[in-house]
C-alpha cells in the first residue's frame, strides 16, 4: 500500500535522462585523487583529501572559482591539470551504485529511451559509461566540451533533446541528485526526480521542487520501469 501511495498517479515514463556524477556512479574518489594532484602542481596548500560539498556536480570552472577562488587564468590551468591526472587515473576511481547496471538493462528490456546529461566532459563520459558496460543501454549521451559549453544542466538537456529531436513532456523524465538536474529538468519542460543517496543536499533538493523522489536505487527501478 505504501509504494502505491507513493506511485499513484506517476507519468509511465518513455525517456529518462539520466545524471552520471551522485546517480548513476560515485566517482568521488577520482575526483578527490585529481583534486589533490591538481592543488600540488599549484602550490596550494591546506587540502585535506575531502571534497568541499558542492564541488561535484557544477562544471570544474566553477568549482575552481567557487571553492578555491581562482582568477580566470588559474582557473584554465587548474582544469589542465585536473584532467592531466583524471584523463589517466581518476575517471575509472569510480564506483557504479549497487544495482545500477541491473536498473539500466531492465529499463532497456522495457522498451525504455535512455540518456545521460552530465556536466562532465563528454569524452570522458563516453569513456566512464564505455568502462562500465553503461553504453549498451544509452541511445545518446550530451556532456560538457573542453571551453565549458553548454556547462548549465538546462543547456546541455537542451543541446540533448534538441539532437535527439525531443520536445517538452511529462513522459520524460531527468534523474539526478542536485538542484542543477531537478531544475534543468523543470526549465525544459520535463517531469524530475530526485535522488538523495548522491552528492546533493536533501534540504536543498526540496527547495527545488521535484516531481518524484527515489531515496535509493531499488525505488528508483519501481519509478521508472512501469
Amino acid at each position: 500500500m505504501q509504494l502505491f501511495h507513493i506511485f499513484a498517479g506517476m507519468e509511465n515514463f518513455s525517456h529518462i535522462l539520466f545524471d552520471l556524477d551522485g546517480t548513476l556512479t560515485d566517482n568521488t574518489r577520482g575526483i578527490a585523487a585529481s583534486l589533490a594532484y591538481t592543488l600540488k602542481k599549484m602550490e596550494i596548500d591546506g587540502f585535506d583529501g575531502h571534497l568541499p560539498d558542492g564541488f561535484i556536480g557544477p562544471p570544474l570552472q566553477e568549482g575552481f572559482k567557487q571553492f578555491f577562488g581562482l582568477n580566470e587564468r588559474n582557473i584554465l590551468l587548474a582544469v589542465e591539470y585536473f584532467r592531466e591526472y583524471y584523463s589517466i587515473n581518476g575517471l575509472l576511481e569510480n564506483d557504479p551504485y549497487p544495482g545500477v547496471s541491473e536498473l539500466l538493462e531492465e529499463l532497456y528490456f522495457a522498451g525504455k529511451k535512455i540518456y545521460i546529461a552530465t556536466a562532465k566532459l563528454e569524452k570522458y563520459a563516453r569513456l566512464i559509461c564505455e568502462h562500465f558496460g553503461f553504453d549498451k543501454y544509452i541511445i545518446n549521451l550530451q556532456g560538457a566540451d573542453y571551453n565549458g559549453n553548454f556547462g548549465t544542466k538546462s543547456n546541455l538537456i537542451a543541446q540533448l533533446m534538441k539532437s535527439e529531436q525531443l520536445h517538452p513532456s511529462k513522459n520524460i523524465v531527468m534523474v539526478g541528485d542536485t538542484t542543477m538536474d531537478i531544475t534543468g529538468g523543470k526549465e525544459n519542460g520535463l517531469s524530475t526526480i530526485a535522488v538523495t543517496y548522491g552528492f546533493g543536499k536533501k534540504e536543498e533538493l526540496q527547495k527545488a521542487e521535484p516531481d518524484y523522489w527515489a531515496e535509493n536505487v531499488e525505488e528508483l527501478a519501481e519509478m521508472l520501469v512501469g
